[in-house]
């Protein structure tokens, strides 16, 4: 009995000596900090860290680790090795702008909180509140003072930052059409071509995992940008980890998305490869869409000094046009399209795709380079009630920026970025008349003549220098200077009978400087308090400096002129709990572009854009998110409520058209005040939930102030469950609606194009469902 005893005293003392034990650190992610008292948990063992962050617990490979701390987003990870030491940093839930860092630049500290302008970033919690498929669901709802509309299912997007929409039309001071004015980057490279048009039908914002806006003039850093910049980046492979996944998502009106991922995630390297097929049958008659996505990007680095950088995309869009509803149709909730757009089977064709390689070189602790070369090209038809455009852009460019370091005496620091921007379109655009097919007069029109044939050629090169004076006590002097530069040239080729027209069209705006300085105090690494002047310019594009009804060059037309004056504040404060940004502005644009109608009599002969008056754009806007409960037990794990606030007092001077005086009106197309309010839950099993409301003010759609639409109130909700179902599978259900109450409202409104005004969206409540299922190598 003793040897018994002695036998089994001796077997677990051995099992002991030879157990593995993991051992790690948990620490602040932001600040690297230690965290004492983080709950470590690896199959049924469970740990606390010390006073200096570390743990030390029994392992067994092929089991999950998790580290959760109060205030704090939680970790996980499968353990193949024990010999592993981790070191495990945990974000803040309340330091939103502590850990997220800006794209671009010249303060040596990227945080939000050091940045002296109003910059907002998405990230997958705001991106994929709704269905994730479309971007705009994620603007509208997150950041204040901007928009996002979109003329179809899922295409003709555009933005209107701080009441800047897309220029000059052919009935008063906004265009529909074409976004101009902000500048859209994906992974570095431009979206925006090198005339300053924004076309997005191609991006798959499926894959997107990282949105950041910049609102005001940029001209600074980013050439013509007067509006603002968006910058976008595919979601990024986590490190350590290989996966491949299957995402489906239904929905009503025949809305179906399969995504197929792999993602390989490794300490120096990294790959993404997507592929996403997308279709819908649309809620209206003529509103179907089909797309189909393909995505790679990688990240590659070599050694310490340098880093590869790769992106390829490939799209193929077709989405048809209802066309825009006159307010008597919406009114009656008439959604049977217009019949000029259907009849013409207005619909929008992109095959296209864009590529970029960038590198970065690091020559010491102070000095880096870092360059990204880039080409894009696309094939485009579309039509609409005016006719039939083909169009075959091709860009190629490169943005090439150098950032410095200079360590100064006393706690001074000066940092800075110096950088060239250029790109190049040549396009072929031919233009057609639609007329009856005779061979089935019910059906749709046909191509006819031809109205015009043009090749462009566009470069447009912009050189930049800021610079940010870190000085004691976290104060900091931003200063810079861009100067930006376009050439246009436009070949006619079309003979009209008249051998002595001129058949060549060229025209630069030179000298185009945008200046930005700023200020920015930080309190206690928590608040901060900026001020801040930037200027940007919005050049002409090619349709616009002549005039093809009588052959002249249109030399009186300048660029349109953006100025903005900016105060706020953002941090974080009640222990971290409550973070916030609030901006307060005032934008001046002047040179408006407008369009000036030639008559004889009645009749309209023709129209030239000829530049205007001004707006003078005046708003406040509030960002604020909570952490209201966090617990590592019980049903409910964590509550965290968002809420934002726009309100804008945008108005004209000195603005005519014809015989119109808009002076002192509301700016048409903005609505004076705008908000969100919303909550997102963590419950335990892995189960979440969101919910979100949003409110939107009548808003002026012509000029004259004399038509508004109504105000609308928007709920939208999702229910979902993310669970780990082995070493290797995950899973992920989820269930969601959008418009539970049923209201009317809309994706755009047409501006000063009556009779034709709304491209509304559904009425009714529209349901969705979505299962991911990942397998981890």
């Amino acid at each position: 009995m003793k040897k018994t005893i002695l036998f089994a005293i001796m077997a677990h003392l051995s099992i002991y000596i030879n157990a593995q034990a993991l051992t790690g650190k948990v620490f602040d992610a932001a600040n690297k900090n230690p965290l004492s008292g983080a709950t470590v948990k690896l199959g049924t063992e469970v740990v606390s860290t010390d006073k200096d962050g570390h743990f030390k617990i029994a392992c067994s490979i092929s089991s999950e680790l998790t580290v959760t701390y109060i205030g704090y987003a939680p970790f996980s990870k499968f353990i193949r090795n024990c010999n592993e030491d981790l070191n495990i940093g945990l974000t803040a839930t309340g330091k939103d702008l502590e850990a997220v860092e800006i794209t671009a630049t010249s303060s040596q500290n990227k945080q939000i909180l050091y940045q002296p302008s109003s910059i907002t970033k998405l990230q997958p919690t705001e991106l994929k509140r709704a269905s994730g498929l479309f971007l705009d669901d994620a603007i509208n709802a997150n950041v204040p003072g901007v928009t996002m509309n979109r003329r179809t299912v899922a295409a003709g997007q555009q933005f209107n930052i701080r009441g800047y929409g897309n220029g000059v039309g052919f009935r008063g001071a906004s265009n529909n059409f074409d976004g101009l004015g902000y500048k859209v980057y994906l992974n570095g490279i431009p979206v925006t071509d090198a005339e300053g048009i924004t076309l997005m039908d191609d991006i798959d914002f499926a894959s997107v995992g990282n949105v950041e806006v910049t609102k005001g003039p940029a001209g600074t850093l980013y050439g013509l940008a007067i509006a603002g910049v968006v910058n976008l980046e595919t979601m990024q492979p986590e490190k350590g980890k290989v996966s491949l996944g299957q995402d489906i998502l239904v929905g009503n009106y025949g809305l179906q998305r399969y995504t197929t991922h792999f993602m390989m995630g490794g300490a120096n390297a990294s790959l993404l490869v997507n592929y996403g097929k997308q279709k819908s049958d649309g809620f209206m008659p003529h509103n179907a869409s089909s797309k189909d996505f393909i995505n790679l990007a990688g990240d590659f680095q070599p050694n310490d000094r340098q880093s590869l950088t790769a992106f390829f995309g490939y799209a193929n869009s077709y989405d048809q046009r209802a066309g825009e509803l006159t307010i008597s149709q919406y009114q009656n909730f008439d959604y049977s399209g217009n019949p000029a757009y259907i009849k013409n089977n207005a619909h929008s064709e992109i095959i296209g795709f864009r590529a970029g390689l960038g590198h970065t070189y690091k020559f010491n602790d102070h000095f880096s380079n870092a360059t990204t070369v880039y080409v894009s090209a696309v094939s485009n038809n579309s039509s609409s009630a005016g006719g039939w455009t083909d169009k075959n852009p091709l860009n190629f460019g490169l943005r090439s920026t150098f950032n410095n370091r200079i360590q100064m005496q006393n706690g001074f620091t000066l940092g800075g970025i110096t950088g060239i921007e250029t790109q190049r379109q040549q396009a072929q655009i031919i233009g057609y008349a639609m007329i009856p097919d005779s061979a089935d007069l019910s059906g749709y029109n046909r191509i006819g003549n031809t109205r015009s044939n043009q090749f462009t050629i566009t470069a447009t090169t912009s050189l930049f220098t800021e610079w940010t004076l870190s000085m004691p006590h976290e104060m900091a002097l931003t200063a810079g200077i861009g100067i930006s530069n376009m050439m246009i040239e436009l070949n006619d080729r079309l003979f009209t009978g008249n051998y002595n027209a001129p058949k060549q069209y060229a025209k630069k705006y030179s000298g185009m400087v945008s200046p930005h300085i700023a200020f920015n105090k930080v309190f206690n690494k928590q608040v901060s308090a900026y001020a801040a002047y930037s200027k940007g310019y919005k050049a002409p594009v090619s349709s616009q400096f002549f005039i093809p009804q009588t052959g002249q060059l249109n030399t009186g037309l300048d660029p349109e002129v953006g100025n903005q004056f900016e105060i706020g504040t953002k941090g974080a404060i009640l222990k971290d709990r409550l973070s916030y940004q609030l901006a307060l502005f005032n934008s001046f644009f002047s040179d408006k572009m407008t369009a000036v109608a030639v008559t004889s009599g009645n009749t309209t002969l023709y129209t030239y854009i000829a530049n205007s008056g001004k707006q003078n754009n005046k708003g406040i806007e509030l960002l604020l998110k909570y952490a209201a409960f966090t617990s590592e037990t019980g049903l409910f794990r964590s509550i965290r409520s968002f809420a934002n606030l726009t309100y804008s007092d945008f108005k004209y001077e000195n603005f005519k058209y014809r015989n119109d005086d808009y002076s002192g009106k509301a700016v048409a197309g903005v609505a004076k005040f705008m908000s969100t309010i919303g909550v997102d839950i963590n419950a335990a099993a892995g189960i979440y939930a969101n919910l979100t409301y949003s409110y939107k003010d009548p808003m002026p759609i012509s000029s004259d102030g004399m038509n508004y639409t109504h105000s609308y109130n928007l709920l939208n909700a999702k229910l979902g469950i993310s669970r780990q179902l082995s070493n290797h599978f995950a899973i992920d259900a989820s269930f969601g609606v959008t418009n539970i109450t049923g209201v009317q409202y809309y994706y755009m409104v047409f501006v000063n194009q009556l009779p034709d005004a709304y491209l509304p969206a559904t009425k009714d409540p529209n349901y969705f469902a979505g299962i991911n299922l990942k397998y981890n190598f």
